[in-house]
């Protein structure tokens, strides 16, 4: 069964997508810990980060990292981009990028409200940055 990612990125479910390649795509989180929290997935639906072969999994990883400098760009006042890889609730990859200032900032149970005005603001401003970024 196709999970919440496929849907989004087969466009069937909209989404604040940032950034997109071939393989890869990165949307804001409509829930997030914090403002800019975004979401890396492969295209490709795999439930398990550790199963996915080492050459997926590093251009994952590279894809992520680019994101991750857009971010940076975007949310100066940051003290830098956290990463994890939970994996839980839904059965899909996906690293979760967040732009930090303390650790409490990567508590999943701690949630910020932001407009569709505030998450349209941010796509743009992440999109516009991760296209002028080079590889």
């Amino acid at each position: 069964m196709a999970s919440i990612f496929t849907k989004i990125i087969n466009r069937e479910i909209p989404a604040y997508i940032v950034a997109e390649d071939d393989e890869h795509i990165a949307f804001l989180d409509i829930s997030p810990n914090a403002t800019g929290h975004t979401l890396v997935v492969p295209k490709k639906e795999i439930d398990y980060l550790f199963d996915m072969p080492e050459q997926e999994y590093m251009a994952l990883m590279k894809f992520s990292r680019k994101v991750a400098k857009a971010l940076e760009q975007v949310f100066t006042g940051a003290k830098r981009i956290g990463v994890a890889v939970v994996g839980l609730e839904v059965p899909h990859v996906h690293v979760h990028l967040i732009p930090l200032n303390e650790m409490r900032d990567m508590d999943f149970r701690k949630k910020v409200t932001l407009s569709a005005k505030d998450f349209e603001e941010i796509q743009q401003a992440v999109k516009t940055t991760f296209e002028s970024l080079e590889s």
